[in-house]
C-alpha cells in the first residue's frame, strides 16, 4: 500500500519568490535613489557655501583696498534737494600737531 503524495504546486512557490525579490529590489532601488538625492543636496549645499565664501572674501578685499574718502565724496542723489542752491557743507581736517603762531 503506497499512498500517493499530493502534487506540490511549484508555480505558487515561484510566484512568491519572484514577488519578494521584486519587492526587495524595489526597496533597494528606492533606498539608492534617496541616498543619491541626499548626496546631491549635500554637494550642492557645499558648492553654494564655497561660492559665497569666495564672493565674501573678494568683497572684503575690495572694500579694504578702496580709499576711505571716496564714500564722503559721493554726491547725493539728483532727486534729493536738487532745487536748493546752497553749497554743500564741507569737512576740513586740521591736524593737531600744527600750531598757529600769533604775532
Amino acid at each position: 500500500m503506497t499512498t500517493a503524495a499530493p502534487p506540490t504546486n511549484n508555480t505558487q512557490l515561484s510566484v512568491n519568490v519572484t514577488t519578494k525579490s521584486q519587492e526587495q529590489t524595489l526597496y533597494q532601488s528606492s533606498g539608492a535613489i534617496v541616498a543619491a538625492i541626499v548626496v546631491g543636496v549635500i554637494i550642492i549645499f557645499t558648492v553654494v557655501l564655497l561660492i559665497l565664501k569666495t564672493y565674501n572674501r573678494r568683497m572684503r578685499v575690495r572694500r579694504e583696498l578702496e580709499p576711505k574718502a571716496s564714500k564722503l565724496a559721493v554726491p547725493p542723489p539728483p532727486g534729493h534737494n536738487s532745487h536748493s542752491l546752497a553749497p554743500q557743507p564741507t569737512v576740513t581736517f586740521i591736524p593737531v600737531d600744527i600750531h598757529m603762531h600769533s604775532r
